[in-house]
């Protein structure tokens, strides 16, 4: 009874420390989960943030296209106009060389124009304003634009003003 009776002590003692083990396991456990959860966060911030820039740096020049289309629009309704006299051929060519100049500027950029007569309607790219009824056409193709829209890369900068066919 006497070895039992001492045994009972180191058991205890011995059941406390296991229970301390755990406890400690336990607490390594939830500080390893919380430091592999701000690995993650910290990941996902650097990755975000790394798009952020690239989709920065790739439209950087979307505000200044924004602020030119109209000026793209009145040079074309301005090379419109049917020249009567050689003074007004002439102006008109040198706003054609201006509007060139500047379309070509924008290519650069990676402006394009947006297809859309004789295209399917595609409500990404064009707005329709119209529908018409011609049988020169198929059902939902653009049929007349009454304004050009423009992509910069892969982004609709304005989409295209139409009229679909029914």
């Amino acid at each position: 009874m006497e070895a039992e009776t001492a045994e009972q002590p180191v058991r205890a003692e011995a059941e406390a420390q296991l229970q301390e083990i755990q406890m400690l396991k336990d607490k390594l456990e939830a500080a390893e989960n919380r430091y592999l959860r701000l690995q993650a966060d910290f990941d996902n911030f650097k990755r975000r943030t790394r798009l952020d820039q690239e989709a920065g740096e790739k439209y950087r020049a979307q505000k200044l296209v924004t602020d030119l289309l109209p000026v793209l629009d009145n040079f074309g309704r301005a090379l419109e106009i049917e020249a009567d006299n050689e003074q007004t051929k002439s102006v008109l060519q040198g706003m054609d060389m201006v509007y060139r100049s500047l379309i070509d500027a924008l290519k650069k950029e990676g402006v394009e124009p947006i297809e859309a007569v004789g295209k399917e309607f595609d409500p990404h790219q064009h707005h329709a304003v119209m529908q018409g009824d011609d049988a020169a056409y198929g059902s939902n193709i653009v049929i007349e634009e009454f304004q050009k829209g423009y992509l910069l890369k892969d982004r609709v900068i304005r989409p295209s003003m139409v009229k679909v066919n029914q």
